[in-house]
């Protein structure tokens, strides 16, 4: 799996003081964008605001009638014609398909934005036999980015986002348990497969070290959406309501946004940021030995799914 070697130069210091760049020469008009779980919520407004930056959005959606409701919006906004991929990318067998799909039309990729999230009530099992939030959650962005990092490669710079969350400090990698079998409980699920967002970024920004590859993760905020819903155990029509004390997915989108379009990020990789602020995250997250089985036990699990 991830054909990046291992004990490649790091490219995260967490001593190091960050300066952003000179402006350089980025800009996001013309660039092709992937977006996973972008017809809805905070996906759907970051797609939003790149197309009207003029990128080329391509959207990776489970729902065929909501992704085509969101392509037709995004198109209608932007300044090319927006494409749409349809997978359940809680099964590896599909985020297979959708990078199959996207490098047989396209040979290049300038920005994958890992955005679809998922807060399962109950503890579900996917046909692979994977824990539904951390398929969907960490398994997906694993190996979607295998699957699409020659692509990247061959469209220097690149930027890769994977939108965490400030959760992640309360989260615990449970590898004697990972599908959570032992006493489910969907915040639980949810705060191990952000800890797994942030453990992957760091250790993909290692490996990813010279390449001119960046990967970068966010936190969004605490923003009102469907998934805050099912986070806080509510019903999803309360969902509107929960903006009168919560922003909604046009402020959440905001440092996807800022760490997609920014010209002055060139070069910065294996950051965190709140608020389109760098920020720190646990103690834990920054234990490369912690990421580093991690990443194995991923490599593991999605090859064993290969040919289902």
């Amino acid at each position: 799996m991830l054909r990046i070697a291992h004990g490649a130069g790091l490219s995260y210091n967490e001593n190091r003081d960050y300066f952003p760049g000179s402006m350089g020469n980025w800009n996001i008009a013309n660039k092709t964008c992937l977006i996973t779980g972008g017809n809805t919520g905070i996906g759907r407004e970051t797609a939003l605001a790149l197309a009207v930056r003029g990128a080329k959005i391509v959207l990776v959606c489970r729902d065929p009638a909501r992704g085509r409701r969101a392509q037709a919006e995004v198109s209608a906004n932007g300044m090319h014609p927006a494409e749409l991929l349809i997978g359940d990318l809680s099964l590896s067998s599909d985020v297979r398909h959708v990078a199959q799909q996207y490098t047989e039309r396209h040979d290049q990729l300038h920005v994958l934005i890992h955005n679809v999230g998922v807060v399962m009530p109950k503890r579900q099992m996917t046909r692979e036999g994977v824990e539904t939030t951390f398929a969907t959650n960490h398994l997906c962005p694993f190996l979607l980015t295998d699957l699409l990092l020659d692509t990247l490669g061959a469209s220097t710079p690149a930027r890769i986002i994977v939108v965490a969350s400030q959760i992640e400090s309360r989260g615990q990698i449970y590898f004697d348990d990972l599908n959570l079998e032992q006493g489910y409980q969907p915040l639980k699920a949810y705060d191990q497969s952000k800890l797994a967002n942030v453990l992957f970024t760091y250790e993909l920004a290692r490996r990813l070290s010279g390449k001119d590859i960046s990967v970068n993760c966010l936190h969004p905020g605490v923003i009102a959406t469907n998934l805050l819903c099912d986070y806080m155990g509510r019903p999803r029509a309360l969902s509107k309501l929960q903006r009168l004390t919560n922003p909604g997915p046009k402020k959440g989108a905001e440092t996807s946004i800022h760490l997609a379009t920014d010209p002055r990020l060139d070069g910065v990789s294996g950051k965190y940021f709140k608020d389109k602020i760098e920020a720190n995250t646990s103690k834990q997250s920054y234990d490369a030995q912690l990421a580093k089985r991690l990443w194995q036990v991923s490599e593991a699990m999605v090859a064993s799914k290969a040919k289902r």
